[in-house]
């Protein structure tokens, strides 16, 4: 009878040290069975797209940490480039232009990322601000400056989609479209739907994927 409790006690005593030395589990584990791959990258890129009626190039890119080669969490920002040409209301009759640039938080979906060509899905959400460019402001100075004025801030929610080639193991290219949902404008001359269109855009992504 001895024997039998002295080897239960035994037992017992192994079990429990095998339970306090075995590993917790955590999102980043130092099992390779469960950890987690994390890289990053950065991805600048040009959008073409429709304000008001008018052909718009906004540039700008977003990147990020990106974990087990699926799910980028960032941030992008997005700038208008070109002019275009808004209603007038300048009393000295000169014509004014859009302003316009936005950032925000960025999360993208990477599907199947080591194959040559895959597809990637996601969203920017965030704000910006918006106003009138008078691009012949004269200053102090006699020099002629871009002046904004009458300026409001926005918010703005930008899903995309993207199709993904691999160039080389560091570099992708991608070509895509998005819709560009703008809300809280309050500018003179701009609206949020004349603001709210989908773009085309090209570019490169840089990394370690």
């Amino acid at each position: 009878m001895k024997k039998a409790l002295m080897a239960l006690l035994i037992l017992i005593t192994v079990q429990q040290a095998r339970a306090q030395h075995a590993q917790t589990e955590t999102l980043f584990s130092n099992n390779g069975q469960h950890k987690t791959r994390i890289a990053a990258y950065g991805a600048p890129a040009a959008k073409f797209t429709s304000i008001d009626g008018k052909f718009g190039v906004l540039t700008g890119g977003y990147g990020g940490v990106l974990l087990n080669g699926k799910w980028m969490l960032g941030a992008g920002a997005w700038s208008l480039v070109n002019n275009i040409a808004l209603p007038g209301v300048n009393v000295n009759g000169a014509t004014d232009y859009l302003n316009l640039w936005y950032t925000g938080a960025v999360v993208e979906y990477i599907h199947n990322s080591d194959k040559l060509i895959h597809w990637t899905a996601g969203t920017l959400i965030g704000g910006g601000g918006v106003s009138r460019r008078d691009k012949y402001r004269f200053n102090e100075d006699g020099d002629h400056h871009d002046y904004n004025y009458d300026k409001s801030g926005l918010f703005v929610a930008e899903p995309f989609a993207n199709l993904e080639i691999n160039i080389i193991k560091n570099l992708r290219f991608d070509i895509g479209a998005s819709y560009r949902l703008v809300t809280g404008t309050s500018t003179t001359g701009i609206t949020d739907s004349k603001l709210s269109n989908p773009s085309v855009h090209v570019g490169l992504k840089a990394g370690i994927f």
